[in-house]
Order: C-alpha cells, then sequence, then structure tokens
C-alpha cells in the first residue's frame, strides 16, 4: 500500500471513529469470503459498517481522533464494527451471527465513546435490551410512582366524600 493510500485509509478510519458510538473488534481469521459476506450483509442491515483494517493504521486513527484506548483491543488480523447509533445492536448482530451460524469469530473487545470494553463485557452488553424497551422500562416506572401518587392524594379526597354523604343520609334519616 503507497502512503498516500495509507494517509487515505488513516483519516477515512478516523472519521469513522469519530462517528461512532461503539466499535467493536473482532478477530475475523477462520472465515471464508462467503461467511465474511453473509456476516457483513447481517451487519449492513442494522446499519453498521464492518470493514478489515490493519492494525497500525487503526492505531493511527485511535491517535488521531483521541481515542487511544481502542489499541488496547486490536490484535491480530482484526475487523472493526462501527456502529453510530444503538450501542447495543453491534453487539448484539454479531453474537447473534455466532449463535446461528456456529462459526467461530473471535470478540477482542470494543471501545463505547471513550470506555474500553472486554469481550466479556461486549457478550454482556448484546444481552441488554434495546434502548427503545430500556426507555419504555423507564417510564413505566415513573408512570407507575405518578399513579401511586395520584392515588394516594386522591384517597383522602374520596373519604372526604364517603363521610360528607353518610353525614347527608344521617341528617335525611333524623330529620
Amino acid at each position: 500500500m503507497r502512503l498516500e493510500q495509507k494517509k487515505e485509509t488513516v483519516s477515512e478510519l478516523a472519521d469513522k471513529l469519530a462517528r461512532a458510538t461503539i466499535a467493536i473488534t473482532t478477530s475475523y481469521s477462520g472465515l471464508t469470503v462467503a461467511q465474511m459476506t453473509e456476516l457483513r450483509r447481517r451487519l449492513r442491515q442494522e446499519q453498521i459498517e464492518y470493514r478489515v483494517v490493519k492494525n497500525n493504521l487503526a492505531r493511527f486513527a485511535a491517535e488521531q481522533t483521541g481515542r487511544e484506548g481502542l489499541t488496547s483491543v486490536i490484535q491480530g488480523p482484526t475487523a472493526i464494527a462501527f456502529g453510530y447509533g444503538d450501542v447495543v445492536a453491534p453487539a448484539k448482530t454479531l453474537l447473534d451471527y455466532v449463535r446461528s451460524t456456529k462459526i467461530e469469530l473471535g470478540i477482542l473487545g470494543g471501545l463505547m465513546e471513550d470506555r474500553v470494553l472486554s469481550a466479556a463485557e461486549v457478550t454482556a452488553l448484546a444481552t441488554l435490551p434495546s434502548r427503545e424497551v430500556l426507555i419504555a422500562r423507564v417510564l413505566s416506572g415513573m408512570q407507575g410512582s405518578i399513579y401511586g401518587l395520584v392515588n394516594v392524594l386522591n384517597a383522602n379526597i374520596v373519604g372526604l366524600v364517603y363521610l360528607l354523604n353518610a353525614r347527608k343520609q344521617q341528617l335525611e334519616e333524623g330529620g
């Protein structure tokens, strides 16, 4: 690869890394071309870019973007999955591919914003529900608390209404 091509590749990787909310590094050794194509197709459906990188060029791109943590999870033949939205989607898609095809795709680790993730943390991330589900759970918890507060505040008013109705009936029967 000529120097100009390397500079272009580094700047392209730096751009992807700067825009990515998560970057997951994998070892692709042992994958056939057909398997790699299928993996890329699945990732592309989720708007995730999967790119085979040269380690030194990836290190230069990481240094250029201030995300040097990525260098600790790059070793051997490396490919990076760049996720730009939901941080759970790339991990989930990669692990679903591994489970469904029974192919060993080594997850080396990842970088979420500026936090370095181990392979175990990436696997744990894949078990999390999607962002929308988590937001729905938080909102339902908040809504439940508000309903509880309304019921507590309403109980005193309802009690007063029952008391006044009982007194009204008492006066009507006695009078």
